[in-house]
């Protein structure tokens, strides 16, 4: 449970490693997240839709569709800063630049690659990113 909060408490720090664990465990969570939230909104919108239609004068949105979807939006706006940054935390265990974050910008293929790549084995032992993260020997070193 731990793994799935790091990247909160190391909100913004693009500096150091992180390895497979933490990134799988944070997506997990987001995963998990989006999906309640988003399946409490579709629930509620398909609720109103039952009752007699959506968005009409006489029958406004459902709050709760409403809530959920507010709820979905922070929680994407909190999550996009931390999730930058442990993708780029992630390069840098393969010893690799955090721009290569910008490959999911090529259309079709480039959220492909990242996955291969957040799928690959990190640097064993220290890089110039900083000590390996799956070794609690190596952080001395660079102390």
């Amino acid at each position: 449970m731990e793994w799935m909060f790091l990247p909160y408490r190391r909100y913004a720090e693009f500096q150091g490693r992180s390895g497979r664990q933490e990134y799988w465990m944070f997506f997990l969570f987001n995963v998990i997240v989006y999906t309640i939230l988003g399946g409490f909104s579709f629930a509620s919108f398909v609720q109103s839709r039952v009752a007699g239609g959506l968005g009409t004068p006489g029958n406004p949105l459902p709050v709760g569709g409403s809530i959920g979807l507010g709820l979905l939006g922070l929680f994407a706006l909190a999550t996009f800063i931390p999730s930058i940054a442990v993708q780029v935390r992630r390069f840098h265990d393969q010893d690799k630049s955090g721009w290569f974050i910008l490959l999911g910008l090529i259309p079709y293929v480039g959220g492909i690659v990242l996955l291969i790549f957040m799928c690959l084995e990190g640097t064993r032992g220290p890089n110039r990113f900083g000590p390996d993260p799956r070794d609690p020997y190596s952080a001395n070193v660079f102390r």
